[in-house]
């Protein structure tokens, strides 16, 4: 992602955006998104809104204009969160007196000149190499993502694996995660994660000691070893005891924010930067929590994009692994133990597994109890409605959707016109 133009004054012009035609239009574009992420925090979701009915460039300037309301735009603002289980909120007048007071320390020229000067850029929606995984957070999705590093692009969702776990990991769980990551980037999967201390950080190093002889990815490479999504800015690394390691991910990877440069990490901003890594990768791993980690946030983000799961035991005795036992517990999460396990979970079973095992197998005797409950529900030939999964299986509606998104990515459940029915059974 390295830009030779250094420029502030042309920075903007030096970012592709690939939605507009021209370059005016893909500069006004990446101008009005670079200003939104100013102005919104992530997750705001009447200002995703707005930007869904104006576009961004108008959203912005509705904001900038010295209307206090639209009686129009606030009921179609209205409809939309509505249809995105958002039934209630303030009202546009108490929005717009949110964003309004930042719009003094707006510079989306001087952010693009920034994050270029990085070797970095903004990435929109509309350029192509957008993440397709974030389609599936919906309204939530980001305004943009900044980015910063040497990698051409974020790989797709198929071939990317969160690893995320606790900051005070046990040398049990920094060896298993070194272990796992490693691995899975020798099997073509890029490892993301959260640039923290503890199994985060245990997550990127073992990442980056599978690329040969440390060597900096290059424009040819396929795909960076290891993501690091942050809750601040690329510019400012967080945690600083992490600085050496997230330079050497920028230098050999990406770092990622949703927040533009300058901005600092706060407790909502890390909890809303958990859904991202989880939107980008085709499954999540556990490796060490405590009972009410925030791994576990990153965990049920996951389990809520119908994403695979997978969680690694650990001694009955350690308060490090509580969570992942209680993930096991509740059905949530598949036990893994190594990067053959979690490759399955992410079909590519048979990836230089080495195994005889039957890959079908191996995922059936990995689900979970809801998972069990639900696949022995499911009929073999005709279809079935969720209601009546509910009630063969004995489980919530909620229990069933996310079980049934699992179902499907194993290959052991297939939507079909009346409903669900098993798959290849």
């Amino acid at each position: 992602m390295n830009s030779n133009n250094s420029d502030a004054g042309s920075s903007g012009n030096s970012h592709d955006g690939g939605g507009n035609s021209g370059r005016d239009g893909c500069t006004t574009l990446l101008l009005a998104r670079a200003a939104l992420t100013r102005l919104m925090e992530p997750s705001d979701l009447p200002g995703l809104a707005l930007i869904r009915l104006l576009g961004p460039e108008e959203a912005l300037g509705f904001i900038r204009s010295s209307n206090t309301t639209n009686p129009g735009v606030e009921q179609e603002m209205t409809e939309v969160l509505q249809d995105s289980g958002t039934p209630r909120w303030d009202g546009l007048a108490a929005a717009l007196e949110r964003w309004r007071p930042r719009l003094a320390d707006l510079a989306p020229e001087r952010d693009l000149a920034t994050v270029d000067r990085l070797g970095g850029r903004l990435l929109v929606p509309e350029d192509p190499q957008w993440p397709q995984g974030l389609a599936d957070l919906e309204l939530a999705a980001p305004i943009a993502l900044w980015c910063r590093g040497t990698a051409p692009a974020i790989p797709a969702q198929e071939r990317c694996i969160a690893v995320v776990g606790s900051r005070d990991s046990t040398s049990y769980g920094a060896n298993v995660t070194a272990e796992i990551t490693h691995s899975l980037v020798q099997r073509g999967y890029t490892v993301v994660s959260g640039g923290a201390y503890g199994i985060d950080a245990n997550a990127h190093r073992g990442a980056l000691s599978a690329t040969a002889g440390g060597t900096p990815a290059g424009p040819g490479t396929p795909q960076p070893a290891t993501i690091a999504v942050m809750a601040g800015g690329v510019d400012r690394f967080y945690p600083s005891g992490n600085d050496e390691l997230l330079r050497t991910i920028a230098g050999r990877g990406l770092v990622v924010a949703e927040v533009p440069p300058g901005t600092n990490p706060t407790r909502y901003r890390f909890l809303q930067r958990n859904r991202l890594i989880a939107a980008l990768c085709q499954v999540t791993v556990v490796v060490e929590a405590r009972w009410r980690s925030g791994a576990l946030n990153t965990a049920r983000h996951a389990e809520m994009l119908s994403r695979m799961v997978g969680a690694v035991p650990g001694s009955v005795y350690s308060a490090n692994s509580a969570g992942c036992h209680r993930l096991l517990r509740d059905g949530a999460a598949i036990c893994v133990t190594d990067a053959a396990d979690v490759a399955e979970l992410a079909g590519g079973a048979g990836e230089n597994l080495g195994t005889e095992q039957p890959v079908e197998a191996a995922l059936y005797d990995g689900l979970g109890t809801s998972d069990l409950l639900l696949l022995d529900a499911l009929p073999l030939r005709t279809a079935t409605t969720l209601e009546k999964l509910c009630v063969v299986a004995g489980l919530s509606p909620a229990t069933v959707l996310s079980g049934l998104g699992r179902l499907e990515s194993l290959g052991l459940a297939q939507p079909g016109s009346g409903g669900w029915k098993r798959k290849g059974q």
